[in-house]
C-alpha cells in the first residue's frame, strides 16, 4: 500500500529540514530559547503558589512550630483535607526552589529534614510588624490582576489612561475607595511598608531629619502621625520639610510638576534647612552582572505596574533631574540606601 503524505506533514519536513538540526549548536539554541519560553509563561506560578502559602498560613504554622517541620506535621497542620495531603510536598518545593522555605535536619542525630522560615518568609508572617502580606494580597487580587488581560486592548484604545481603566471602567483611585476589602489591603501593605523604611532611616539616616522641627508626610499611611485631611494637588500644610514615599511613581510628570510646586510652595530653602525627602526607586538599566539582574528586572516590573494600574511610571535620576529643576529646585542628593528605592533629598 503506497504511504500517504499530508501537505501538513510535507511542510513539516521541510521546516525541520531547513533548521538543520543536526547542527548541536543551533539544536541547543532553540532547546534553550523554548525553555526561556516556557519559563516566562509560567512564572505567574511563583506568585500564585506563594499567594497560596500565604492563604493557607503556611509560614505561620511552621514559625509556631518552633524547630524544622516534617511534611507530614505540615500537612496535618493546614486547613485541608486527607485528599489533598499528597500534592503539599510539590507547593512546598516550588516554594522552596523561589527561596521561601529551607529543608533542615531536626536534629545532630537526625537525618530526617523538616521546613524552615527564610528571611522571605519571615516577611510574609501574620504577626510581623515589617510584614509584606497585606501588600502580596492586594497586588494579586483580582482586581489589580485582571487589568493584565487587558494591556493588548489598552494599546490599540486611545481613550483609557491606563489597562486598568480599560478593564473596570473607572480610574484605581475611584475604585479604591468603593472596594472596602482592596483598600485595606493596600492601606495596610502601605502602613507595613512605612514602618520598614521608617526603622532604617531612623537608624541609618538620621541626618535626614536633623534641625528640623515640623515634617509633613505625603500621602502617609502611619498611624503614629497627625492626620490631616485634603488634596495635594491643591495645598500642601507648611512645614520645614515634606516626605513623599512612593508617592511620585504614582502619577505623569504634570502632575508630579503640580505635587512638587506645592511641596516647594510651603517648604524653606536649603539655607533654612528646608528640604524635600523623597523615597522611590530610580531606575538604572545600565548595571551588569547576575547579582543585579533581580534588582533590574523588580524595578522593571514597578514600571509596568504603574503604566497598568495608575498614570506613572518608575524614573531615572535624569528624568528626576528635569522634574526637579522645571519647578525650581536647585540641588538634589541620591542616596542608595533602601535596597530597590533611593532617599533622595530636594532643595532650592
Amino acid at each position: 500500500m503506497p504511504t500517504c503524505y499530508s501537505q501538513e506533514g510535507k511542510q513539516n519536513r521541510q521546516l525541520i529540514k531547513k533548521m538543520d538540526l543536526s547542527r548541536n549548536g543551533d539544536a541547543n539554541e532553540l532547546l534553550q530559547a523554548q525553555a526561556h519560553i516556557w519559563n516566562r509563561i509560567f512564572n505567574f506560578i511563583n506568585s500564585m503558589s506563594l499567594k497560596c502559602a500565604i492563604q493557607l498560613g503556611i509560614p505561620d504554622i511552621i514559625h509556631k512550630h518552633c524547630k524544622p517541620m516534617t511534611l507530614d506535621e505540615l500537612t496535618n497542620a493546614l486547613p485541608i483535607g486527607n485528599a489533598k495531603a499528597p500534592f503539599v510536598y510539590r507547593l512546598m518545593r516550588i516554594l522552596i526552589h523561589s527561596g521561601f522555605f529551607i529543608e533542615a535536619k531536626i536534629s545532630q542525630h537526625d537525618e530526617e529534614e523538616g521546613y524552615m522560615l527564610t528571611s522571605s518568609s519571615k516577611l510574609l508572617l501574620k504577626d510581623e510588624p515589617l510584614s509584606l502580606t497585606a501588600f502580596l494580597l492586594s497586588m494579586l487580587d483580582p482586581t489589580l490582576m485582571d487589568p493584565w488581560y487587558h494591556l493588548s486592548q489598552w494599546f490599540q484604545n486611545y481613550s483609557d489612561v491606563n489597562p486598568f481603566k480599560t478593564c473596570h471602567g473607572k480610574v484605581a483611585w475611584e475604585l479604591a475607595g468603593q472596594d472596602q476589602k482592596l483598600n485595606n489591603f493596600f492601606n495596610e501593605g502601605m502602613a507595613s511598608d512605612s514602618r520598614l523604611v521608617g526603622s532604617i532611616l531612623i537608624r541609618d539616616c538620621k541626618d535626614v531629619f536633623s534641625g528640623l522641627n515640623s515634617l509633613v508626610d505625603v500621602g502617609a499611611n502611619n498611624k503614629n502621625l497627625a492626620f490631616v485631611g485634603g488634596d495635594m494637588f491643591v495645598a500642601i500644610p507648611p512645614a520645614d520639610a515634606v516626605i513623599m514615599k512612593w508617592i511620585l511613581h504614582d502619577w505623569n510628570d504634570e502632575e508630579c510638576i503640580q505635587i512638587l510646586k506645592k511641596c516647594k510652595e510651603v517648604i524653606p530653602s536649603k539655607q533654612n534647612g528646608g528640604r524635600a525627602i523623597i523615597i522611590d526607586m530610580v531606575l538604572n538599566d545600565q548595571q551588569k552582572g547576575a547579582d543585579d539582574d533581580e534588582a533590574i528586572e523588580t524595578q522593571l516590573f514597578f514600571n509596568m505596574l504603574m503604566m497598568v494600574l495608575v498614570t506613572g511610571k518608575q524614573r531615572n535620576e535624569k528624568e528626576r533631574a528635569k522634574l526637579f529643576s522645571e519647578v525650581g529646585f536647585n540641588d538634589y542628593k541620591i542616596t542608595s540606601v533602601l535596597g530597590l528605592r533611593s532617599l533622595i533629598k530636594v532643595y532650592y
